[in-house]
């Protein structure tokens, strides 16, 4: 697989063409075409999933029964700690040892164009030729948190496709970036000297979210004191200190294109966050939380559907009509055009 979705195998059979000269979706091809490594039939599926395809129902029954088994890490920090470096360290070390990686790459989408520069596809160019990693850049268009809403679903297309490990890097806004933590198994967290001191990354609330630390560029100076301070924060308490809890460790890291010194550390501490999700119950919470998560939010966009069906209807405009004249207040009104849908 190539990182721009380019197949390095036989290209998938051509689905029939509707009426209108658009092709038809056969879905079972799809996903058989997935779970045989056929880069183009993953491409094509997660494309669903980002337009919101009719057929996108039909797609997430066919992947169910063949999801669940990726280790899902999370890269989150905010711009300039080098998490697109860090990713593709992590991807040469997890393909050393043998595992087939899927990566998701979430890139800010402009407020003015609607577009996106989906970077990473040219950052991670070390990976292009290799079959075993699929690379995936997706736009944010608009949606905070540093993912963008598809990406549970595109998680579940790689899951599907045989990835042992799949990455999402989070788009790099720092405070507003903490809905990695619901959608990874380890969420990594980095920081690297320079990029301001301790305390702001207590006010971005990112020391709850993190299961590991890695500090990247730990060969600058300054790397030292990140590290105290981050050992400071954690000795305040949170979430992190109650009996039993797991306490990120923090990794020093230099990742770069002629270097990949501490990763094998990284990756050491994963593995050891693993475990201890299986032997806590930890990881089984976590993904039901996940799969809860992802159910509220397609009953959400479902309900705002069909809000949008009577946004301009007679009711809508009469409740109005009443909070305006003071005969009632919005959250009676609310529950009456509720029970309505």
């Amino acid at each position: 697989m190539t990182s721009d979705g380019t197949a390095v195998q036989a290209p998938a059979p051509e689905a029939p063409r509707g009426r209108r000269g658009r092709r038809a979706v056969d879905v079972p091809a799809l996903v058989a075409g997935a779970r045989e490594g056929d880069a183009r039939s993953v491409a094509r599926l997660i494309s669903l999933v980002e337009d919101a395809s009719p057929a996108l129902r039909e797609v997430a029954a066919a992947l169910a029964p063949h999801t669940g088994n990726a280790q899902v890490l999370g890269l989150t920090g905010s711009p300039g700690v080098g998490k697109s470096t860090t990713t593709t360290a992590l991807v040469r070390a997890l393909r050393a040892a043998g595992k087939r990686v899927g990566v998701l790459a979430v890139d800010p989408s402009s407020p003015f164009s609607g577009g996106a520069l989906l970077g990473d596809r040219v950052r991670m160019q070390d990976h292009a030729g290799d079959g075993g990693v699929y690379i995936r850049s997706m736009a944010s268009r608009g949606h905070l948190g540093g993912l963008s809403w598809a990406t549970p679903q595109a998680l579940r297309v790689l899951d599907a496709a045989g990835c042992d490990v799949v990455l999402i890097e989070t788009v790099g806004v720092g405070q507003s970036e903490l809905e990695i933590a619901s959608l990874a198994d380890t969420t990594l967290v980095l920081v690297a000297p320079g990029m301001g001191d301790g305390i702001q990354a207590a006010k971005a609330g990112i020391l709850e979210v993190a299961d590991v630390f890695v500090v990247n560029k730990a060969d600058r100076d300054g790397a030292d004191q990140t590290v105290r301070d981050l050992r400071y924060m954690q000795s305040l308490g949170g979430r992190h200190s109650e009996a039993g809890s797991w306490r990120p460790p923090i990794c020093r890291t230099v990742a770069a294109r002629d270097t990949d010194n501490g990763i094998d550390e990284v990756l050491a501490k994963v593995e050891e966050h693993r475990q201890w999700l299986e032997s806590s119950g930890e990881g089984h919470r976590r993904r039901t939380e996940r799969a809860a998560r992802e159910i509220e939010a397609i009953a959400l966009a479902a309900l705002r559907a069909r809000l949008g069906d009577v946004h301009g209807s007679a009711a809508l405009a009469t409740l109005a009509e009443r909070v305006v004249a003071g005969e009632t207040d919005p959250y009676v009104a609310a529950d009456e055009l509720v029970a309505q849908l």
